[in-house]
């Protein structure tokens, strides 16, 4: 959701209405009426910004660690190729500007209503341009680094699958406009090639504090497990379709949890001396690479003041994004430290019953998707908070947005349940632009929250 107020479409009916023989007119005016271009990219914010959130990544990735070379061959091919993507998505999103504003695709910004700002055609759904960039490149990596017969490869192209499936139906949002509740459950059938594909393993690790009550080590979760793979695609995609209103916001949500994605999957790269495991968190980075570089192409427009909005098409085609790099990554969220425990009790347990600790080898850790869950802690607390409205208990407004003032340029706060208005509750009125900030600054507290959660907790949860 962006903070957006679509043109009337009984201007489009009225037009379809004219006489026939109005139409030469009406098609000479159209044609001399032409909506001036977008505004140029921040190219200098997103400069900063790039530095602030990739060099950490690049130092763990290229320097601190001694990455196998074949695989940092891979993930420097997919950094390549995510670069060029970049540049790609930064001169096509001026291009899919012209198209959707002459279809009719554009809105109003809310939260510029009553300035000149507010009266300007910001063309929407520019999400399409993202998704339909990171597919090609996504794709056109497998010629590099998989072969026929890789056991990734039927999951990567499941992947991208539920990408593509989730994106076509955000722009199909974007065209139709679907109400509340038919947008929840969307992710549901774009979900289902994830769902499908997955082969591995349905156990989790009881948490060691548990263990005494429950009286297992591992539990064995069958469909239950699958069933908690489906809500999680569906709460990742929802979730930054709701956090959402604010130039920048939807955009930049994505840019900070993929960058601490990133991150924490080079640091198990890194740490981590079993191939398969640095395997999966490669298969993390595969996808992701592409969508920090795309995203931040997109953030270059779609940063205050807004020259495009993303859409729907966006939002979902994000959400989806993480979803599946948390499912299917099967162990790029897993904590290197509890690997290295879990591997020192089997040792421990090789030196008294050989055969116990064969059966205990086969079975695998539990991809730690909590971890990706913390990431969210943003989106969490603001889905918590929509509850009541999104579940019909408390009436819920077509545009849950703060109140702006266009004297003052300030935002103010609603008792809508949203953390946009909840900053504004607590905080005072604010710009636009300080909201959205300290909004990024709360996800990036919120991703160093969870490195730091998972040190402490390290061979004591699990």
């Amino acid at each position: 959701m962006t903070a957006r107020k679509r043109a009337p479409s009984g201007t489009t009916a009225a037009a379809a209405a004219q006489p026939k023989s109005q139409e030469t007119t009406a098609a000479a005016a159209s044609a001399n009426t032409i909506d001036p271009p977008i505004a140029p990219p921040k190219s200098g914010t997103i400069l900063k910004l790039s530095l602030l959130l990739i060099v950490p990544y690049a130092y763990i990735i290229l320097f601190h660690y001694r990455v196998d070379g074949d695989l940092k061959r891979s993930i420097l091919i997919n950094a390549a190729l995510s670069l060029t993507g970049f540049f790609v998505t930064r001169t096509l999103i001026p291009v899919a500007s012209r198209y959707v504003l002459r279809r009719g695709l554009f809105g109003y910004d809310i939260n510029k209503k009553g300035t000149p700002q507010g009266s300007v055609k910001v063309p929407e759904s520019l999400g399409i341009a993202v998704g339909i960039v990171f597919l090609v490149l996504a794709i056109v990596f497998q010629y590099f680094n998989f072969t026929s017969d890789s056991n990734w490869l039927v999951e990567y192209n499941a992947a991208l699958a539920s990408i593509c499936f989730m994106t076509l139906l955000g722009f199909v949002d974007d065209v139709l406009d679907v109400p509340w509740r038919v947008k929840l459950i969307l992710p549901s059938f774009a979900a289902l090639p994830l769902l499908m594909a997955y082969a591995g393993h349905t156990t989790i690790i009881i948490p060691k504090p548990l263990i005494p009550y429950v009286g297992l080590e591992v539990l064995d979760l069958g469909w239950m497990y699958k069933l908690y793979m489906w809500l999680l695609a569906v709460f990742c995609t929802n979730s930054i379709n709701i956090h959402a209103g604010l130039n920048g916001l939807e955009v930049g949500q994505t840019v900070v949890i993929a960058s601490a994605i990133l991150i924490h999957n080079a640091m198990q790269i890194g740490a981590s001396t079993d191939s398969e495991y640095k395997q999966a968190h490669a298969f993390s980075i595969y996808l992701v690479q592409p969508l920090l570089a795309t995203s931040l192409a997109l953030l270059s427009y779609n940063w205050y003041p807004s020259s495009v909005f993303v859409g729907d098409t966006y939002t979902y085609f994000a959400g989806m994004t993480m979803a599946v790099v948390g499912i299917l990554g099967h162990f790029s969220f897993l904590s290197i430290c509890k690997i290295f425990r879990f591997l020192r009790f089997i040792y421990q347990e090789n030196t008294e019953d050989m055969h116990r600790s064969h059966f205990t080898v086969l079975i695998p850790p539990d991809p730690c998707v909590e971890t990706l869950l913390i990431f969210f802690i943003p989106q969490v607390l603001n889905f918590l908070l929509s509850l009541p409205q999104l579940s019909g208990y408390v009436k819920c407004p077509r545009h849950r947005l703060p109140r702006f003032d266009p004297q003052t340029g300030l935002l103010t706060g609603t008792n809508d349940g949203t953390v946009v208005n909840l900053f504004l509750r607590q905080f005072g009125r604010m710009s636009e632009k300080s909201l959205c900030i300290l909004l990024l600054i709360f996800q990036a507290i919120g991703c160093c929250f969870c490195f730091l959660l998972r040190w402490f907790l390290a061979g004591w949860y699990k």
